[in-house]
């Protein structure tokens, strides 16, 4: 039988649109994953990640598995059991790293801030004056349940302080804004290749700096994931290219074209495309008479969460988008779940045109529900043509 896939808009927060670019890498014949061509298509992954990571770290490359094998391998190596952890809970994905932290037996010290809010400095210092033997300190900087954009200028210094490592989810952040893992002193930090690098889900990139890499060697009990124990993994990057698993070699193909249009086009350039065409799109959904849940001092540009109006359904407008105009958005996720839609904005995705045509599906569905609203193509367009809305 043929395999028969329908067009769709992602427009969710994940996966995002893929170029034919992309899907053309795929396609290319495979190579054995200790062939040398292959190898040095690994080695030119690894640099342009660096590039997007914004770091010089040696030990930066795609984990094979999506971005919560990223999440696991980051814990897996560096937290062991017994150890004070603090993470901090903005969101579903906080959530999940706590969870994943207290399943490898550490001592969970949670910051909770609701849904929609940031965690503040002062609430980070409180805590970590609570636990003053604390190991590694775990945040989401693009929180993908909220849309929240979690300020985290200093909290390096403020962990390092504490002989803790700083460990963040940069899964809804890498490529899509700035990340600059050196400059703002992050230890490890793991994303997602489906996001606004561009590419399909299957990959996890993620980046170790030297203090937790001595940590890591310094380690005497075995990290308890064999597959996931970067010690391991690390001999096939590098030196001794030494076998640990078959590598995903067409989804290393991918993530190479990702990389190099990103390259193409500017790393700031595509900073400032993901930027103005959420701005844009914030605008519109404005124009029409929609409530942005999250305030523009810490709004996410690559997720937007939008009220969902009195009276409307949830599933049935995201269904009738889906099968009548064959895009994709989301629904919210924990206390936000039918309360709030999302609607992702990065790489491909992060076009004039793909808003622009959410706009005119959403407000012809909502109709359908009864909900007369405005159009908003002339406030997302005159604020594209401005260059955002400052």
């Amino acid at each position: 039988m043929s395999l028969a896939v329908p067009e769709r808009l992602l427009l969710g927060p994940g996966p995002s649109p893929v170029s034919d670019r992309v899907r053309a890498a795929m396609a290319k014949p495979l190579l054995g994953h200790m062939d040398p061509a292959f190898l040095g298509i690994v080695d030119e992954v690894q640099a342009r990640l660096r590039e997007v990571f914004g770091t010089k770290n040696s030990l930066t490359f795609p984990v094979s598995g999506t971005g919560s094998a990223g999440m696991e391998t980051s814990l897996v190596n560096f937290v062991n059991p017994g150890d004070d952890v603090i993470v901090v809970e903005q969101g579903v994905f906080g959530q999940r790293m706590a969870d994943a932290a207290r399943r490898l037996g550490a001592r969970v010290h949670s910051i909770r801030v609701p849904f929609g809010e940031i965690c503040s400095r002062e609430q980070l210092e409180d805590t970590l004056d609570r636990v003053p033997n604390v190991r590694v300190v775990a945040v989401v900087k693009a929180e993908t349940s909220t849309g929240v954009l979690q300020p985290l200028d200093d909290w390096a210094a403020l962990v390092h302080g504490r002989g803790a490592l700083l460990l963040v989810d940069t899964v809804t952040a890498l490529g899509g804004l700035p990340v600059e893992v050196d400059r703002m002193g992050f230890d490890i930090a793991f994303a997602g290749t489906q996001k606004c690098l561009g590419a399909p889900p299957g990959l996890s990139p993620m980046t170790v700096g030297e203090a937790a890499w001595q940590r890591l060697a310094a380690r005497e009990d075995p990290v308890p994931s064999w597959y996931l124990d970067l010690k391991a993994i690390s001999q096939y990057l590098g030196g001794p290219r030494a076998y640990h698993h078959t590598a995903p070699v067409s989804m290393i193909y991918a993530l190479y074209a990702a990389l190099e249009a990103i390259h193409e086009e500017g790393l700031e350039q595509v900073w400032a495309r993901h930027r103005l065409v959420a701005e844009s799109l914030w605008a519109g959904l404005e124009a029409m008479g929609l409530q942005l849940l999250v305030p523009r001092t810490h709004r996410l540009p690559t997720v937007a969460t939008v009220a969902i109006p009195a009276g409307v359904d949830d599933r049935r407008v995201r269904g009738r988008l889906l099968e009548e105009h064959g895009i994709e958005i989301a629904g919210g996720l924990g206390s936000w779940a039918g309360k709030a839609w999302r609607i992702g904005v990065m790489g491909e995705g992060a076009r004039l045109e793909h808003m622009m045509r959410l706009l005119v599906a959403l407000r012809a569905t909502l109709a359908k529900e009864g909900v007369d609203r405005p159009s908003g193509l002339e406030a997302l367009e005159e604020t594209y043509r401005k260059g955002g809305q400052g």
